[in-house]
């Protein structure tokens, strides 16, 4: 799994027995810095078709190394959600990474391309990790919401007992996209993210700003929606640069901005006041973002996707082990309530590997 904050690969090794999930290993491969320079140049902006070709066999190179550095006895399927360089909610959607590359390098079949039989299917195209979080946190008496905070936020809403078409999911917004971009403007590059969130804990968060910000009418939309990079990419950056604000206090502000629209969207479009909040992705170590969680949810309890036995920086990368599993069975694996489908789909598309 590669996501919207473009800070690297992560591999998760897992067994899946049935509907039992163990996680065997988890690694982290960060992007070097000019491959990471290379995907964003042609995320949302204005490049050519040869330079899209060529990074989507680069990264398949760079995937399919990141697997074997991880270490693949064993291993009988391997799921690549593949780097989001386009996503047109509902109309096109485009993640690089060739699948056929990995499969050639590794010796593996490969399921990639999750998200255009969802759009085919009438439906958004995200989120798609909702099915995990049904299958693994829907608890028969608990209401409860699975958070995953990485480069966009996004919710699970999960009301006791739910059956899967009562399940709402959807992107709030801003996960830590805009706040690490900040940050590595602040510190020349030096740092990559907020670290516990201690630099929005120096900065004050400008209200004014704030409220401007939360005037965008995607937070009042109902679900389904996605958000992406079209949105809180560069160019929202650049807008916020404008407002002349301290670097500490724009910090300070895109990280309530992010905290304020998760706890907006829990209460508002999924209508909970109490329950569980499960975090995962990088966000669940910004100590800052889950204080103000907190103060804005007080009927929650708060805690890590780890402490419900899914490693919480591993979450995403197992989700789409486990989408790959239902696939390769030929199950479907997306929520119509989360993705707007006309129906469930079977998902991906499969790359063969020549058995040598």
């Amino acid at each position: 799994m590669s996501g919207t904050s473009l800070d690297g690969i992560d591999v998760a090794i897992v067994e899946i027995t049935g509907r039992k999930v163990r996680t065997l290993k988890f690694q982290s491969t960060l992007y070097p810095q000019r491959l990471r320079q290379a995907i964003l140049d042609v995320s949302n902006t204005k490049t050519t078709t040869a330079a899209i070709a060529r990074l989507h066999f680069q990264l398949g190179e760079e995937y399919a190394r990141a697997a074997i550095r991880a270490g693949l006895k064993g291993v009988e399927l391997i799921g690549c959600h593949g780097q989001t360089i386009y996503h047109e909610s509902g109309v096109a959607t485009l993640q690089i990474g060739a699948g056929g590359v990995i499969a050639e390098r590794t010796g593996i079949p490969v399921i990639s391309d999750f998200r255009p039989a969802d759009i085919a299917a009438g439906g958004k195209g995200a989120p798609l990790v909702p099915f995990v979080d049904y299958r693994m946190f829907r608890h028969p008496r608990r209401d409860r919401v699975a958070l995953n905070i990485g480069g966009i936020a996004n919710i699970t809403a999960i009301p006791a007992g739910a059956r899967p078409e009562q399940v709402i999911a959807f992107d709030t917004g801003p996960g830590n996209m805009v706040i690490d971009a900040l940050v590595a403007e602040y510190t020349n590059g030096r740092q990559r993210y907020d670290r516990d969130g201690r630099l929005a804990a120096k900065g004050r968060v400008n209200t004014i700003a704030l409220g401007a910000l939360l005037a965008d009418p995607y937070y009042k939309q109902k679900p389904p929606k996605t958000a992406g990079r079209e949105q809180y990419g560069r160019e929202f950056v650049e807008r916020l640069r404008g407002s002349g604000l301290e670097m500490l206090d724009l910090i300070a502000t895109a990280t309530a901005l992010t905290a304020t629209t998760i706890a907006g969207a829990i209460r508002r479009q999924a209508g909970m006041r109490e329950g569980d909040l499960i975090v995962s992705g990088g966000g669940a170590h910004n100590q800052r973002i889950l204080w103000q969680l907190g103060e804005l949810l007080p009927g929650f309890n708060i805690d890590s996707s780890t402490h419900y036995g899914l490693d919480a920086d591993a979450k995403e990368a197992i989700a789409f082990a486990i989408l790959a599993y239902e696939t390769w069975r030929g199950r479907p694996s997306n929520l119509p309530s989360a993705t707007g489908a006309r129906h469930p789909v079977v998902l991906g598309s499969l790359h063969a590997a020549v058995v040598r």
